[in-house]
């Protein structure tokens, strides 16, 4: 299958599945989507593919779903809800980088066969999760304060696209360069560098656009009491 069908189907599945979490967990299922998705953009970004004609890292969709959960978390519960999901990634990429280069010292036995695969991938992360970690929590932090400057200005439901949208595609940017220059900055050649990073702005842009619907369902299903929460928020 060519990478941007998959690209496409990865999209969708990452959308479905924060709705899911989010119905039958509720805040507490978006807060481990948060820490799955931290994770798992992760992996994925140490491998490049081609889409569209141009150099991409993998992880750009699982990432840019965690714009959408501190929306949702912002649209629904408010500015304290949403940055507790940005501690909950924060902490999530440290546990998981502190295990694995723990993980990767260990003396395999003759009958491993991951060791190689394992510190291909994980001897890389440090420099990743440092730049992931440093672009995460500035372009957060930006993403709920933009998301409620604009919902202060235009509280209208009618206008949840907008605050969802304007805050995300500025914070992607602030998330794309950060990372970009911290994680590859003389790993690859320049031409490679650019066009990572370009491109890395511009799929985060699509994803930011595509799941402005996903919110509208989130803010529907919060609306009619169609969230089952795992944790009572009665006091």
């Amino acid at each position: 299958m060519p990478n941007e069908f998959l690209w496409f189907v990865l999209m969708i599945v990452n959308f479905i599945g924060i709705l899911v979490f989010y119905r039958y967990m509720g805040k507490t299922g978006l807060y481990i989507w948060t820490a799955i998705a931290a994770i798992i953009a992760n992996i994925q970004v140490v491998k490049t593919v081609e889409l569209f004609g141009f150099v991409a890292t993998l992880g750009n969709i699982v990432y840019g779903t965690t714009f959408l959960v501190t929306d949702i978390l912002s649209e629904n519960y408010g500015k304290k809800d949403a940055r507790k999901a940005v501690v909950v990634g924060f902490m999530s990429l440290i546990t998981m980088t502190i295990m694995m280069q723990i993980a990767i010292v260990f003396k395999p036995d003759v009958s491993d066969f991951s060791q190689e695969a394992l510190t291909t991938i994980f001897s890389f992360m440090p420099r990743i999760v440092i730049a992931s970690l440093t672009a995460y929590w500035f372009s957060q932090l930006h993403d709920i304060w933009a998301y409620h400057l604009w919902k202060n200005r235009f509280p209208q439901k009618k206008f949840l696209w907008m605050r969802n949208n304007f805050s995300t595609m500025v914070s992607q940017f602030i998330d794309s360069v950060v990372f970009c220059f911290i994680a590859f900055w003389g790993v690859f050649e320049l031409s490679v560098f650019w066009s990572i990073l370009w491109t890395t702005y511009i799929f985060k842009w699509i994803v930011a656009a595509a799941d402005t619907p996903f919110l509208y369902l989130a803010k529907n299903m919060h609306d009619k009491g169609k969230i089952n929460e795992l944790v009572s928020t009665d006091k």
